[in-house]
């Protein structure tokens, strides 16, 4: 029964990661890189809409993306999405396509950028120990109910350590990784 337990967990565990690196993607670098939008979404016709679903975002060169709706009437939902979303990048409408031009990071922004990562990082491992304690007071709800013995208990307590620990030095390494992408210049 332990093991479905922790089947459980890890598969909860390895979700949380993916999250984990979906937010470090929208987290910018400098380069352009179409995933910065994947959080901002539109009003389409009544429902929250992701920008990639009612345009074609390219990134024709390192410095800018380009967006071109598939219906002129978005542009003006998108480009207010833009300006209203913490990017601190202004849109350049022509009146077929939405440009935005990455500047180049000052070194107080880098470092504005390393301290939203840390949130970031700090939130799932937050999210990882959740998980952990979830299963911690399972096991202990099963030692209660005499499922368990207290030297297995201790063993399933400890696995469950030992996972937390796993995808937590994961974090941190992703979290490493992205630091030193920001801060490279």
């Amino acid at each position: 029964m332990t093991e479905q337990l922790f089947s459980e967990l890890e598969e909860k565990m390895k979700k949380t990661i993916e999250s984990v690196k979906k937010q470090f993607i929208s987290i910018r670098t400098g380069r352009a890189n179409a995933s910065i939008l994947d959080r901002i979404e539109i009003d389409y016709y009544g429902s929250q809409t992701a920008i990639k679903q009612v345009a074609n975002v390219t990134t024709p060169d390192a410095r800018t993306i380009l967006i071109a709706p598939y219906e002129r009437n978005m542009m003006g939902a998108i480009e207010k999405a833009i300006q209203k979303s913490d990017l601190g990048i202004t849109p350049n409408n022509d009146g077929h396509a939405i440009r935005l031009s990455m500047p180049a990071l000052t070194q107080e922004r880098r470092k504005q950028l390393v301290k939203v990562l840390k949130k970031e990082a700090e939130e799932g491992k937050v999210a990882i120990r959740n998980e952990r304690r979830t299963i911690v007071d399972k096991i202990k709800k099963q030692e209660k109910d005499a499922i368990l013995g207290e030297d297995d208990s201790k063993k399933a307590q400890e696995k469950a350590q030992k996972f937390t620990d796993k995808y937590i030095v994961e974090i941190d390494k992703l979290a490493e990784l992205k630091e030193k992408e920001i801060l490279d210049v």
